[in-house]
């Protein structure tokens, strides 16, 4: 199982290391501030959960102890990126997919973050992260982290006059509609979070049986 892990985790800083590339390029081909595509980069929800995956994946790769490693290996941590990353695949496919097509390295980089990952992370939250361990009052310590993320995107556009996603662009949507589909994103978050604390509490009776 570690070579999966491995092989994870490189496909994942592969994917992160593209988009990163592209928009360096991007930026300096209209000599654009570097240090603002760094932002730019990790102003992204993708971006940002992926890390935390990578994160995750290469501290299962790590012998040596740390109370980091503790921290992000902990089921309720891993779980809690594991339903992060799944809703980054879902809101892509079922919202962003349709609007462009991404061409050569792009693709390759949008396929990574979006498709492939998410798929690699949910096997090894499968197979790896240990059962039984969750509770549904989990779910609420794990919304923190995309109403911290919803809240960011809002001032950082507010100052900046960008939004980082479509559906949140408050300049062509208004703050209502905004607010209307961050919510069905929250609600939609909460329901595979409470998924997976199900699924893990079924697995973890299985395995004590």
């Amino acid at each position: 199982m570690k070579r999966f892990v491995a092989a994870a985790a490189l496909a994942g800083w592969v994917g992160l290391g593209i988009q990163q590339y592209l928009i360096f390029y991007s930026r300096w081909s209209i000599d654009a501030s570097l240090l603002g595509g760094l932002i730019s980069f990790f102003s992204f929800f993708t971006v940002l959960t992926n890390t935390l995956v990578m994160v995750v994946l290469s501290y299962a790769l790590v012998n040596r102890e740390s109370a980091a490693k503790q921290f992000f290996l902990a089921p309720q941590v891993s779980s809690a990126i594991a339903a992060s990353i799944i809703v980054v695949s879902l809101a892509y496919n079922l919202l962003l997919r349709h609007l462009w097509s991404p061409q050569g390295f792009q693709f390759i980089a949008d396929e990574l973050l979006h498709d492939v990952m998410p798929l690699l992370f949910l096997i090894y939250w499968w197979r790896c992260v240990p059962k039984g361990q969750l509770r549904f009052r989990h779910v609420g310590v794990w919304v923190i982290y995309p109403l911290v993320y919803f809240g960011y995107v809002l001032l950082r556009g507010d100052l900046l006059g960008q939004y980082q996603y479509p559906f949140i662009d408050v300049l062509t949507l208004g703050y209502p509609q905004v607010f209307v589909n961050a919510g069905g994103l929250l609600v939609g978050f909460v329901l595979v979070a409470l998924a997976m604390v199900g699924l893990d509490k079924r697995l973890g009776r299985a395995q004590s049986n």
